[in-house]
C-alpha cells in the first residue's frame, strides 16, 4: 500500500483535529531502552500512573496481533498503532519490526506509529518507510553534548557504555542523522523535548531550531513529570504558565503540540476518552497466550554448484532450499539473496526471506549476520561438505559432528572468503 492510500489526517497526536474522532493504541512490546533518562523511572505495573514508560505488561510480536485484533473489535474508532516503549522500540529492534511486519499484513488500513530515542533507529528506517510506517516521534532534549550530559546517566552503544559528554555526543550524532533519514525517506517526524527547570529550560529554541533546519514537521514540548527515585525527582514541575511562553517562542521556528496526554506505553482509546484501564484484562489475557509455533520446514544452503554447501553467507548470490522428501531430500526452488551492502538491514532482509528455514547452511558466517538470524530462530551453522551430508545432520541427527554453529571473521587464516559480500 502506497502513503497516499492512507488517510494521515486520521492521527490524533498529529493531527488535534481528530482527537475526538480517531483513537491509539500502544503495544508495549518494547520492554529494554538503551539511554538512562535522569528523569525516567520505568514501572511496569503502575497502574495509577498515566506516563511515558508505564505499562501493566509486556506482549510478544504474536501476542500484540492478538491483542490488535480484540481492540478493534471493541473499539473500531482505532486507526493507529504504536510502540512507544515501554522501553525503546529500536533496543528491542527484533520484536518491534516482528510486531510491524504483522500489523501491516494483518491490518493493512491502520496506520503504523513509533516513538524512539533515536539511538539505534537508523539502520532500521529503510525498511519502516517500505512498510509504510507513516509517524514517528523522537525524543530529542538538547542540541548541545554539554547540556545531554546533564540529562542522560548513560547511552548504550552495542555492548558499550559511554557516560557523560562522550555518551551524550553519540545519542545526539545518531538523533540528528535519524531525523535527516526519516524526512528522506518521507516519514512524518515529531519531536518531543522534555522542559527541565535549570537543566535545559534555556534551550528549547536552539532545539526547535534545529529540528526545523532538519525538516521535522512537529514540535512537542512536555513539563519534565517529577519521577520518585530518579536525578531529577526532586526537581519542581514547570507551571502552565511556563510551558505556554516556551512553546510560543518555539512555535517560531515549528508548529507546536498543546494536546499532548503523556500516553503509557499501553495506552489505547480516544485521547479525550481513554479506555486504558477497561483494556488491562484483555492485555493481561493475551500476554498469557503461548507463543506462536511457525513451521519452518526448509533448510537454505549457500552453495556455488549444487552439490557442496562451499559460501560464505554474505557471499551467495541466492540460496538453494530443501526440504525432506519421502525419497530423501529435494531441492524446492532458488531465492535471490538481498544485494550486499547495508550492513544490519541486509540480515533483516534475509531473515525474513528464509523465514520458513529452520537452518542455514554456509561455509562461513560473520558475528553479526548469525546473531541477527539466530534472534529470529534461525540456526546459522557453518559446514564444509556435501549438501546431503548437511541436510541428513539436521533432520536426522546423523554426524552432526559436521556442522559447526560457530562464526568466521572476515580475512583471518581459517577464512576462505574474501570479505566483499559480509557487509
Amino acid at each position: 500500500m502506497s502513503k497516499k492510500e492512507l488517510d494521515m489526517s486520521r492521527h490524533p497526536c498529529f493531527n488535534p483535529g481528530a482527537k475526538g474522532q480517531f483513537g491509539r493504541v500502544h503495544l508495549p512490546v518494547a520492554p529494554k531502552c538503551n539511554i538512562k533518562c535522569n528523569y525516567c523511572n520505568r514501572k511496569y505495573d503502575c497502574v495509577n500512573e498515566s506516563r511515558p514508560g508505564v505499562t501493566s505488561t509486556v506482549l510478544t510480536p504474536d501476542q500484540a496481533g492478538e491483542y490488535m485484533t480484540k481492540v478493534l473489535a471493541k473499539e473500531p474508532r482505532i486507526t493507529v498503532a504504536g510502540i512507544a516503549g515501554p522501553g525503546d522500540p529500536f533496543a528491542n529492534g527484533e520484536e518491534t519490526m516482528a510486531t510491524l511486519r504483522q500489523l501491516r499484513d494483518d491490518f493493512p488500513e491502520i496506520l503504523l506509529c513509533l516513538a524512539s530515542n533515536g539511538m539505534n533507529i537508523g539502520p532500521y528506517i529503510p525498511e519502516l518507510a517500505e512498510m509504510n510506517v507513516s509517524h514517528v516521534t523522537i525524543t530529542i532534549n538538547a542540541v548541545d553534548p554539554e547540556i545531554g550530559a546533564r540529562i542522560y546517566s548513560w547511552v548504550q552503544d552495542g555492548k558499550v557504555i559511554h557516560k557523560g559528554r562522550q555518551g551524550a555526543e553519540i545519542l545526539l550524532a545518531r538523533q540528528l542523522a535519524a531525523v535527516a533519514s526519516l524526512k528522506a525517506h518521507g516519514i512524518t517526524v515529531k519531536i518531543n523535548t522534555i522542559l527541565i527547570p535549570g537543566i535545559n529550560d534555556h534551550h528549547i529554541e536552539a532545539v526547535a531550531e534545529k529540528m526545523r533546519d532538519l525538516g521535522a514537521d512537529l514540535f512537542n514540548c512536555m513539563a519534565l513529570f517529577p519521577n520518585v527515585d530518579t536525578v531529577f525527582g526532586s526537581i519542581e514541575q514547570p507551571s502552565a504558565a511556563t510551558m505556554e511562553e516556551v512553546r510560543s517562542r518555539a512555535e517560531k521556528y515549528l508548529p507546536q503540540m498543546r494536546h499532548c496526554t503523556r500516553c503509557r506505553a499501553d495506552a489505547v482509546g480516544l485521547l479525550d476518552e481513554d479506555r486504558t484501564e477497561e483494556f488491562r484484562g484483555c492485555l493481561s489475557a493475551c500476554a498469557k497466550l503461548p507463543a506462536a509455533s511457525k513451521p519452518r520446514p526448509y533448510v537454505a544452503i549457500a552453495t556455488q554448484e549444487g552439490v557442496l554447501v562451499n559460501q560464505h553467507l554474505g557471499e551467495a548470490h541466492s540460496f538453494e532450499i530443501w526440504e525432506r522428501h519421502e525419497a530423501g531430500y529435494r531441492l524446492v526452488e532458488k531465492r535471490n539473496a538481498p544485494d550486499p551492502g547495508g550492513g544490519l538491514r541486509r540480515w533483516l532482509k534475509l531473515a525474513r526471506l528464509l523465514g520458513d528455514c529452520q537452518a542455514v547452511l554456509s561455509s562461513g558466517i560473520g558475528e553479526t549476520p548469525r546473531e541477527t538470524l539466530e534472534k529470529t530462530g534461525l540456526k546459522a551453522i557453518t559446514m564444509n561438505g556435501f549438501i546431503e551430508q548437511g541436510l541428513a545432520a539436521i533432520y536426522e541427527g546423523k554426524n552432526p559432528a559436521i556442522l559447526k554453529s560457530r562464526s568466521l571473521s572476515c580475512g583471518n587464516k581459517s577464512c576462505s572468503g574474501n570479505g566483499s559480500g559480509c557487509l
